[in-house]
C-alpha cells in the first residue's frame, strides 16, 4: 500500500502541480515587472518545444524534456497569479493619480454583504468608473448607518464623492494582518460615505450575483415569515448558506472553543454530506455505464444548485469544484485515482482562482481531504466492529482524528489554540448536524418557492437550538481549551514533516522510514532551539496604540516587563493588545510597573510626558514621548529639551497631535503618532 500512494508523487500531475503552485508563491511575494514574467514564459515554452521534439527524435534520454516541463509548469503558476491579480491590472483604481489624496466620483456596484461593524454596513463593492475614467477593482464600501437604516441590494450601482484609504497595516506589533487578509482577496482600499450622499441608479446590475442574492433573500424573508426563531435562523442561514453577518459573537465564540467552528461557513463538511446524500438517494440506479453516467450529472447538478443557494461564496465554489472532481473520479474507477483526482481540482481552481492558495480554508480544507483519504482507510482497519453503530463511531471518530491530525500545525499556526474536546465534539455533532444538513437543504428549497411546511421547519428550528446548546456546553468546559500558543513558519515545517515521516513509518515500517522519522525530531528540536536563541537575543521598547491609554513593554529576550497605569496594569490578563505580542514573541510578562516620567533603554534616554507636565528639565532625551494631552507649548519645550524624535500615542487627542506634527515639521523633528502610523518600536 505504501509503494501505491508513493507512486502518486511520481505521477506527472503532481510535480506539474508542484511546480505550478511555486510559481504562484514567486510573483506574490516579489512581485516582479510582469513584462518579465512573461517573456521568462516565452522563452520556457521555447526549451519545452525543443525538448519535445529531440525526445520524440530519442536524442537524449527526456531528462531535459522533465526539467523543461517543471520550468514551464512553474511560469504558468506565475503568470497565472499575474492575469488574475488586481494589482498588476492597470486599469485598477491603485493606479488612478490622486484617488488616495483628495475626493473623487467614484460609480461602484454591490456585490456582497458584510458583517456590519457598529458604525457602518459593509459591503464588498466593484469599482466601475473613477470620475469620467473606466477603471476596475474591488474595494470595501462602508456606508454610516442612519435612523432609516437602508440596505441595499446586491447589484445596486451607486454614485459616491469620496476619497479612498489604503488598507492599513496592523496597528500593533504581532496583530492579525488585516489588510493583507484584504490584499489576499485582491481588495486593496476602502470607502466610507453617508447614506444622503450616495446617489443611486434606477438601474440594477442583474448578474449572477444579484440572482442568488435576491434567491437567499426570499428564503430568509419566507422563513422568518413562519415564525423561526431570530436565533437559530442566523445559525441555520450559516449552516446552509455560509452567510455569518448576523451570527452573535457570543455563538461564534462557543463553536470556536468547542472546535467545531468550521461548521459555520460552507465548506468540505457540507458539501461531503450533500454528495453522500445524494449519492444514497441515487443507489437504486444501475450501475451500468449509463446509469453511473446517469448519476454522475445528476451529483454535479445537485452540488452546483447547493452552491447556489449558497451564494457562490469561495469557500462554497472551491469546496463544490473540489468535491465535483471527487466525484468525477469515483465515477471513473481509476487506481488510486482519487489523489489524482485531488491534484487536478487543486490546479484548475488555482488556474482560475491563484488566490485560493493563501485562502486558509483552502489550506484547511486539502489537508483535511487528504489526510482523511491516505491515513483514515488505516486508522480504520485496527479495529472491525461487526455492530452497526460500533462501527459507526468507530468510522466518525478515526475521520475526525486524521483530520484533526492534519489540520492541526496549521490550525495552531493561524489560530494559536487547540480545543482539547474536539473528539466530544465531533462525535457528537456530526450525527446531528447530518439531519441539520437534511432539513435544511430541503426546508430552504421549499422556502425559495414560498412553502415551509411547519412539519419540517419546526424540526429543523429545534435541531439548531439543541446543536447550540450542545456545544455551548463543551465551551463552558474552558479548561480544556488550550489558547495562547506560540507558533512559528519554522515549527509548522518541521511538525508536518514530523507527522509525515511518522504516518509513512506507521504504514509499512522499516529502518531507514524510522531513521526519517528521528532525523524529522531532530529538525523540529533544531527549530526549537533556533527560535529559543533568537528570542534570547532580542531587546525592544515598544510603544503600543493603545486608544486612549498609554501603553509599554520593555522586552529582554522571552521576559517583558510591561508600563502602564492601574486600570491597565490590573486587566493584563485578559488584554488582546498585551496577549497578541507575547504570543508572537515567544514571551512571558514577567514584572508590571506604573509609568515614570524618565526611562532608559539600550543607550537611549527617553523623557515620557503626560497630562501633568512635570519632565526633567536637565536631560537632552532621545526620545520625547507624549501622553494623556499634555497642555505644552511644543516650540517652548524643544527650547528646553532638545530631542532627537517625538512620539505621541493614542491616548492624546487628535487634533493636539495635528499641531504637534506641524511643529516638528518646522523644527525638522521626526515625529511619530501611533494612531497614524501605529506602534512605536525601539531595538
Amino acid at each position: 500500500m505504501y509503494f501505491r500512494y508513493m507512486k502518486v508523487l511520481q505521477f506527472p500531475l503532481a510535480r506539474i502541480t508542484f511546480g505550478f503552485v511555486l510559481g504562484i508563491l514567486l510573483p506574490y511575494s516579489l512581485k516582479p515587472n510582469p513584462k518579465l514574467v512573461f517573456a521568462l514564459l516565452f522563452i520556457s515554452i521555447l526549451f519545452f518545444s525543443i525538448s519535445y521534439f529531440l525526445s520524440k527524435k530519442k536524442l537524449n534520454d527526456k531528462v531535459y524534456f522533465g526539467i523543461s516541463t517543471y520550468i514551464l509548469s512553474f511560469f504558468i503558476g506565475a503568470t497565472t497569479l499575474i492575469v488574475h491579480t488586481d494589482y498588476f491590472q492597470k486599469s485598477n483604481y491603485i493606479h488612478y493619480g490622486s484617488i488616495f489624496e483628495k475626493p473623487h466620483l467614484v460609480s461602484v456596484t454591490l456585490r456582497e454583504k458584510l458583517k456590519n461593524s457598529t458604525f457602518n454596513d459593509r459591503y464588498v463593492a466593484i469599482v466601475n468608473r473613477i470620475d469620467q475614467t473606466e477603471s476596475s477593482g474591488r474595494i470595501i464600501l462602508n456606508i454610516r448607518k442612519d435612523s432609516l437604516n437602508r440596505q441595499f441590494e446586491i447589484g445596486t450601482l451607486l454614485r459616491i464623492k469620496g476619497t479612498l484609504y489604503k488598507n492599513s497595516p496592523p496597528n500593533n506589533p504581532s496583530q492579525f494582518d488585516y489588510s493583507k487578509y484584504l490584499e489576499n482577496k485582491q481588495i486593496y482600499a476602502q470607502l466610507y460615505a453617508d447614506a444622503s450622499e450616495i446617489s443611486v441608479s434606477s438601474e440594477m446590475e442583474k448578474n449572477i450575483w444579484y440572482y442568488t442574492s435576491k434567491l437567499r433573500t426570499k428564503i430568509i424573508h419566507n422563513l422568518e415569515k413562519s415564525d423561526f426563531n431570530k436565533t437559530e435562523l442566523n445559525v441555520a442561514v450559516a449552516l446552509i448558506m455560509g452567510q455569518q453577518q448576523d451570527i452573535s459573537p457570543e455563538i461564534i465564540r462557543d463553536y470556536q472553543y468547542a472546535g467545531a467552528v468550521h461548521i459555520l461557513s460552507v465548506s468540505g463538511l457540507h458539501i461531503g454530506f450533500i454528495l453522500l446524500f445524494v449519492t444514497f438517494l441515487l443507489k437504486p440506479l444501475p450501475n451500468t455505464k449509463r446509469g453511473s453516467f446517469i448519476k454522475l450529472i445528476i451529483i454535479l447538478a445537485s452540488l452546483s444548485l447547493f452552491g447556489l443557494i449558497a451564494g457562490l461564496a469561495p469557500s462554497v465554489v472551491r469546496s463544490v469544484a473540489m468535491f465535483s472532481f471527487v466525484a468525477i473520479g469515483s465515477h471513473l474507477r481509476r487506481s488510486v485515482n482519487v489523489y489524482h483526482t485531488l491534484l487536478v481540482s487543486i490546479l484548475l481552481i488555482l488556474l482560475f482562482q491563484p488566490s485560493f492558495l493563501f485562502d486558509v480554508g483552502f489550506q484547511l480544507s486539502y489537508m483535511a481531504l487528504f489526510f482523511i483519504i491516505w491515513l483514515q482507510p488505516l486508522l480504520a482497519s485496527l479495529w472491525l466492529p461487526k455492530n452497526k453503530v460500533s462501527k459507526y463511531i468507530w468510522d466518525i471518530l478515526t475521520v475526525s482524528f486524521v483530520a484533526q491530525i492534519g489540520t492541526l500545525p496549521l490550525s495552531i499556526y493561524y489560530f494559536h489554540q487547540f480545543p482539547g474536546l474536539f473528539f466530544v465534539t465531533n462525535l457528537i455533532i456530526i450525527p446531528l448536524l447530518s439531519i441539520v444538513m437534511l432539513l435544511g437543504v430541503v426546508v430552504m428549497l421549499l422556502a425559495a418557492f414560498g412553502y415551509v411546511p411547519l412539519f419540517l421547519s419546526k424540526p429543523f428550528e429545534w435541531s439548531i437550538f439543541y446543536l447550540n446548546k450542545i456545544i455551548n456546553s463543551i465551551a463552558s468546559l474552558e479548561q480544556f481549551i488550550i489558547q495562547n500558543i506560540p507558533f512559528n513558519l519554522y515549527f509548522l515545517i518541521s511538525f508536518y514533516l514530523l507527522i509525515t515521516t511518522a504516518i509513512i513509518w506507521f504504514k509499512k515500517p522499516s529502518y531507514n522510514k524510522l531513521a526519517l522519522v528521528l532525523i524529522s525530531i531532530i529538525i523540529l528540536q533544531i527549530s526549537f532551539i533556533k527560535n529559543r536563541s533568537d528570542v534570547e537575543t532580542q531587546k525592544e521598547w515598544v510603544v503600543f496604540n493603545s486608544k486612549k491609554s498609554t501603553m509599554i513593554t520593555e522586552r529582554n529576550g522571552g521576559k517583558v516587563t510591561l508600563f502602564a497605569n492601574d486600570s491597565i496594569l490590573k486587566t493584563s490578563q485578559k488584554n488582546n493588545i498585551l496577549t497578541t505580542y507575547l504570543i508572537g514573541n515567544f514571551s512571558t510578562l514577567e514584572t508590571k510597573k506604573r509609568i515614570e516620567n524618565t526611562a532608559f533603554f539600550n543607550g537611549k534616554k527617553i523623557i515620557i510626558l503626560d497630562s501633568s507636565g512635570i519632565y526633567s528639565k536637565n536631560m537632552n532625551p532621545d526620545i520625547l514621548l507624549l501622553t494623556q494631552s499634555p497642555k505644552i507649548n511644543l516650540d517652548r519645550l524643544f527650547q528646553t529639551v532638545h530631542p532627537k524624535m517625538v512620539v505621541a500615542d493614542a491616548s492624546n487627542y487628535k487634533t493636539i497631535q495635528k499641531y504637534w506634527k506641524a511643529t516638528c515639521k518646522k523644527q525638522k523633528i521626526p515625529f511619530h503618532a501611533t494612531g497614524e502610523k501605529g506602534f512605536y518600536k525601539l531595538n
